[in-house]
C-alpha cells in the first residue's frame, strides 16, 4: 500500500478514495481500461495531454493500489497489457456517473466563461 493511502486509512474513507483515485489522469486511465484492455501505447494515444513519465507513474500507482492489473507476456518484443482488477471494475458505475456529471456541468457553462482571475 502506498504511503498516502495508508495515511488516509486512519483518517476518513473519502480521503482513502481520493488518495487512490485522485489526480488529473487516474480516472481517465480507468475509464479507458474499463472500456477495453489496453497497451501502454494505446493509452498514450488516447490521452494526448499526458506525458509518458506521468502515464507510467499513474499506471504504477493504480497497480500498487490494486485498481488495475499489469500483464506481461514473455515474448520479443515485450508485450504489456493493462486491465481493471476485480476491485477496479467495481468503479465502473462511479466513472460513468462522473462522466455524466462532467457532461452536464460542461453544458451549463456559459460560452464566454473566462479562466478565473489573471
Amino acid at each position: 500500500m502506498r504511503k498516502p493511502v495508508s495515511n488516509a486509512v486512519n483518517s476518513c474513507t473519502l480521503e482513502v478514495a481520493t488518495a487512490v483515485l485522485g489526480g488529473t489522469w487516474k480516472l481517465t486511465i480507468l475509464k479507458h481500461l474499463l472500456a477495453s484492455t489496453r497497451r501502454y501505447g494505446e493509452l498514450n494515444r488516447l490521452m494526448p495531454g499526458i506525458t509518458p513519465r506521468m502515464l507510467t507513474r499513474q499506471l504504477r500507482e493504480l497497480e500498487t493500489d490494486g485498481v488495475i492489473i499489469r500483464t506481461v507476456y514473455p515474448q520479443v518484443p515485450p508485450k504489456v497489457e493493462y486491465s481493471p482488477s476485480e476491485l477496479g471494475s467495481t468503479l465502473a458505475p462511479l466513472v460513468a456517473d462522473l462522466e455524466r456529471w462532467g457532461t452536464m456541468y460542461s453544458n451549463r457553462l456559459p460560452d464566454n466563461i473566462d479562466n478565473g482571475p489573471q
